[in-house]
């Protein structure tokens, strides 16, 4: 298995991670400069997470330098792999003369990168530490030490490749390892990679400076609730809109594939509102997920009390509805009270809601898998009822839940360009009429 880049590594970590599903609402995305920044970029965007730098330097064998005996990082952080310097047969003395050079790098390099700037906090948090592969392992358990230092409650190290063994080699430095290609036969990381050039210190910090520019506050989950549970919010810092998600099978906080959606609305800006319709125990009965009626009813409730929300107050809002959820938001969107400023349906049921689609007036985005036959004909359907504007995209080859490769970034590009048109039109106060 190759990457064609880290760029395209880091996408493919990036769903393996999104995937397991187990990460917290809170995590941060630390990644090892210089390599790991690009693979890091891409799984920060999708965890829709804060991103930062764990700078560590290798320290390589006398002669063989690419070859590491061990490892530093800020804070002091050493880590010794005695058992190749035992093999190189490496003094102490040449040992400390390494370390020494590569210190001063390390602090060169750190003072570089932030800038002024103090770490992302990490106290109490997920932190998933990300290279671009581990190969011994000595600059990644640096990492992992240094993390767990500044106090992280749970550290996930994720790389795109490493060997088959590395879980042993590396046991107790993480709470949980994530690799998207484990090879038996590995001798050194850049053999996975068809582009593996040298990242340089301008790509590091342009990607940090367009991290932190983009960067979501995340105002917390406690803040606002709902009778079915909380929910989880994201503002950018100058936020142009916010878009409510809708899952009528009641996972839409927690929803993988939503995070992913939502990381990449924020890059354009936009707040999002993620929360469930239904509570754990309305999910299991089917015909309260079937109920377009109730579930648009709840996000009614909903989008009033994001209105009244103090960051989300005067920005123009929109839905993204996925399965029965597509049905809650163009319910709700046809109650004079809502009119929201765009909608977006992923693999939508809009035929529940078809006594109410003659009038919406909120323009409205269709997308559908290809291969999922019966709902692209049932979104057809749907759209020929619509009096507002609309468009029905089909996204080739992608199943019901777009989980083919690359069907669920076409799916967020799609409804990022959606929201970003109709949501600034909403801001410069154009008007619909209603039919």
């Amino acid at each position: 298995m190759d990457f064609t880049d880290r760029t395209e590594a880091g996408r493919r970590l990036a769903a393996a991670l999104t995937g397991a599903g187990t990460l917290a609402q809170d995590a941060v995305v630390v990644a090892l400069p210089r390599g790991g920044v690009p693979v890091a970029v891409e799984v920060a965007a999708a965890l829709g997470a804060p991103l930062d730098v764990c700078v560590i330097r290798k320290v390589g064998v006398p002669g063989q330098p690419e070859v590491a005996m061990g490892a530093v990082g800020e804070d002091g952080t050493r880590v010794v792999n005695q058992t190749v310097v035992d093999a190189a047969g490496v003094t102490p003395e040449q040992f400390a003369a390494v370390e020494a050079h590569e210190r001063a790098e390390l602090a060169r390099r750190a003072a570089a990168y932030r800038e002024g700037r103090e770490p992302v906090p990490l106290a109490g948090r997920t932190v998933v530490v990300v290279d671009d592969g581990v190969a011994t392992g000595s600059t990644a358990l640096a990492a992992c030490r240094l993390v767990r230092a500044r106090g992280a409650a749970r550290v996930v190290l994720a790389v795109p490749v490493a060997p088959d063994d590395w879980t042993s080699r590396l046991a107790g430095a993480a709470d949980a390892f994530v690799a998207v290609h484990t090879p038996s036969r590995f001798l050194a990381v850049g053999e996975f990679y068809r582009d593996f050039r040298q990242v340089e210190d301008a790509e590091v910090l342009t990607a940090l400076e367009r991290a932190g520019r983009s960067r979501p506050v995340v105002v917390g989950e406690h803040e606002l609730a709902f009778p079915t549970g909380p929910a989880a919010i994201a503002v950018p810092e100058h936020p142009v809109g916010v878009v409510l998600f809708a899952h009528g099978s009641g996972s839409g906080r927690g929803s993988p594939r939503n995070r992913r959606v939502a990381a990449r609305l924020h890059r354009e800006g936009l707040a999002t509102v993620l929360f469930d319709l239904l509570t754990p125990h309305e999910a299991e009965d089917r015909r309260k997920v079937f109920d377009p009626g109730l579930l648009g009813g709840r996000l009614s409730e909903a989008t009033r009390t994001v209105r009244r929300h103090p960051p989300l107050t005067g920005l123009p809002f929109g839905y993204f509805g996925a399965s029965t959820g597509a049905a809650a938001a163009l319910w709700a969107a046809a109650e004079r009270d809502a009119e929201p400023d765009a909608i977006v349906s992923r693999g939508g049921r809009p035929d529940l809601a078809r006594a109410r689609l003659p009038l919406v007036t909120a323009p409205t985005l269709l997308i559908v898998g290809g291969a999922d036959e019966e709902v692209v004909e049932l979104n057809r359907q749907a759209r020929s009822e619509l009096r507002c504007e609309s468009a029905l995209q089909i996204v080739p080859g992608a199943g019901h839940l777009f989980e083919e490769p690359g069907a669920l970034e076409a799916v967020a590009d799609l409804a990022a360009q959606w929201f970003a048109r109709h949501l600034a039109a909403g801001r410069r106060g154009g008007d619909r009429t209603r039919h």
